[in-house]
């Protein structure tokens, strides 16, 4: 089985990553493409309600839970202590795609855009540390780079930008 394609969107807290990712998903799909994502979060996360059949599961101490539907699955893998799984450990859990997109994962050494907002949390540029990054998406002018810059909202053309980087293959 081949890697996948994969390309990340890194950025500060509130710099716009989500909305990216978000769009991007929608326009990739539109375009014809099977997209997945990994999102990275630094902090506690739940993604199931306190009582539900599941969360009891996971309360009583099931190391993993599985919830199945005629529409959806979801597989929650409880760490009980361990580390943090590894990146690519994740990635090679996903079903074959065409791109996988990621969200967070900043220090990762995988192609990335780097999203920047005036609104961010920290407004300290990543690129110049790291040399992965290849674009950065901003809501602002953005002047003190060789690298493209494109507007936060200019979906259609990060998407174009991300294909050729990829290499994603043009749909019929």
């Amino acid at each position: 089985m081949t890697a996948p394609k994969i390309f990340g969107i890194a950025g500060w807290k509130n710099s716009g990553k989500t909305g990216l990712a978000v769009r991007l998903v929608t326009e990739f799909t539109r375009r014809g493409y099977r997209i997945s994502t990994i999102k990275h979060a630094h902090h506690d996360f739940d993604i199931d309600k306190v009582g539900a059949d599941s969360y009891r599961h996971r309360q009583a101490g099931a190391h993993e839970v599985t919830i199945v539907s005629g529409t959806r699955y979801a597989i929650m893998h409880e760490l009980r202590g361990a580390p943090e799984p590894e990146f690519e450990e994740i990635l090679a859990r996903l079903a074959p795609c065409d791109l996988v997109l990621i969200e967070g994962y900043k220090r990762e050494p995988i192609p990335k855009i780097e999203a920047r907002r005036l609104e961010a949390a920290n407004r300290q540029p990543l690129a110049p540390a790291d040399p992965h990054i290849c674009a950065i998406a901003a809501d602002h002018a953005v002047n003190d780079t060789a690298l493209p810059v494109f507007d936060l909202d200019d979906t259609g053309a990060i998407a174009d930008f991300i294909a050729a980087i990829v290499g994603l293959k043009q749909r019929p």
